[in-house]
C-alpha cells in the first residue's frame, strides 16, 4: 500500500500547472503524438535532464506552457511568472519585453511525458501540451483527505486515506449500512469555528463519510447532515442514502445520492445538498427547555440495482 503523502498545489494561482515526477523516466525527442487519446504505454522512452531542466520555469519551479516568455539574453519564465517580476528578467535583471521563445515552444511540443499519477498507478504517455489536461481528470489522480475539521493536506488512494483517518484524526469507524447517531451541543445559539462530527462506514465493500455540521446562515445556525462517497462521482451514483431526524412527534427525511470526496466537503455543505435543519426546528425536536441540542440522526445506504 502506498505511503499517504502531504501535498501542494506548486502556485496557488496556477493550481493544476505541477513539475512532472523528477524521478520517472519522460520521452523522447521528435516522438509522434499519435497516441495523445489513449495514453498508451511506450517503453524505452527518455528525455534528458537537460531538456527537462530548459522547459522549468526558474520562478514557480513548475514546467512552462505558451506563452514561454524570453528576454534578449534568451533566459526564460513562464507566463504566469511575468507579472511577477515586474517584467525584469529573474536571471539577469534586464528587462524581458514581449519576447516569446518559439523555439522552446516547438520543442515543447514534440515531447511525450508520463502522467504525474505514474506512482498511483497510472501508466500513460501524453503528449507535452496533453498532459496536463489529462491530469486533472485523471482516474489515479489521489484523492484529498476529506476530513472537515482542519485544513488537512495529506493525501493519498481511499486505503491509506481510510488509515489516516483512523489513526491521525480519530474518526470513528463503523461497518454496515444503517447507522443511528446522537448529536448534542450545550449551546445552540451560537455558532463558533463551525460545530462539525465526521463518522467512517464501511458498506458494499466500499467507505462512506457521514458529515454532521453547524454553520451559520443570515443570523441563525443551521444543522446540516450529508454523506459522501470515498471515491469517483461516477461510482458515487451507484448509491443512494436517506437520513431523518425527528422528535416530539415530528420528523424530517432527506434521500439522495452522496456525493464524491472529489467534491470538498465546504462544496456540498453550501450547495445544500444534505438534510438541513433549521435552528428552530432543531430545538423542537431536541425537546425539553430548548437550552441545549439534542438530535438523533438515523438513516441507512443501499446499492442501485
Amino acid at each position: 500500500m502506498a505511503t499517504v503523502m502531504p501535498y501542494y498545489d506548486d502556485i496557488q494561482s496556477h493550481p493544476e500547472v505541477i513539475n512532472s515526477p523528477k524521478t520517472v523516466g519522460l520521452a523522447d525527442l521528435g516522438e509522434p503524438a499519435d497516441d495523445s487519446a489513449t495514453g498508451v504505454l511506450k517503453p524505452n522512452v527518455t528525455v534528458s535532464s537537460s531538456v527537462r531542466d530548459l522547459l522549468e520555469c526558474p520562478v514557480c519551479l513548475n514546467a512552462m506552457y505558451p506563452p514561454i516568455h524570453q528576454c534578449s539574453n534568451g533566459h526564460t519564465l513562464c507566463s504566469g511568472c511575468k507579472p511577477r517580476v515586474h517584467n525584469r528578467c529573474p536571471t539577469c535583471r534586464h528587462e524581458l519585453g514581449n519576447i516569446r521563445c518559439l523555439a522552446l515552444e516547438k520543442v515543447a511540443a514534440s515531447l511525450e511525458l508520463p502522467c504525474k499519477f505514474q506512482i498511483f498507478g497510472c501508466i500513460g504517455i501524453y503528449p507535452y501540451y496533453s498532459k496536463l489536461k489529462h491530469e486533472s481528470q485523471c482516474q489515479f489522480r489521489p484523492y484529498n483527505c476529506p476530513y472537515a475539521g482542519s485544513e488537512c493536506s495529506v493525501i493519498g488512494d481511499i486505503p491509506d486515506l481510510v488509515a489516516h483517518l483512523k489513526d491521525d484524526h480519530k474518526v470513528d469507524m463503523h461497518n454496515g449500512s444503517t447507522f443511528n447517531h446522537r448529536y448534542v451541543k450545550s449551546n445552540p445559539h451560537e455558532v463558533e469555528n463551525a460545530t462539525w462530527m465526521l463518522t467512517v462506514f464501511s458498506c458494499f465493500g466500499r467507505y462512506f463519510c457521514l458529515h454532521f455540521e453547524a454553520f451559520q446562515l443570515g443570523v441563525a445556525p443551521v444543522y446540516i447532515a450529508f454523506l459522501r462517497f470515498m471515491g469517483d462521482d461516477k461510482e458515487a451514483k451507484n448509491y443512494s442514502y436517506s437520513l431523518e431526524v425527528g422528535g416530539n412527534g415530528r420528523k424530517l427525511v432527506w434521500q439522495g445520492v452522496p456525493r464524491s470526496i472529489r467534491d470538498s466537503h465546504r462544496k456540498v455543505r453550501d450547495s445544500f445538498d444534505g438534510l438541513i435543519i433549521q435552528r428552530n426546528m432543531a430545538l423542537f425536536f431536541s425537546g425539553g427547555d430548548r437550552k441545549e441540542l439534542k438530535l438523533r440522526v438515523t438513516g441507512r445506504i443501499w446499492k442501485e440495482q
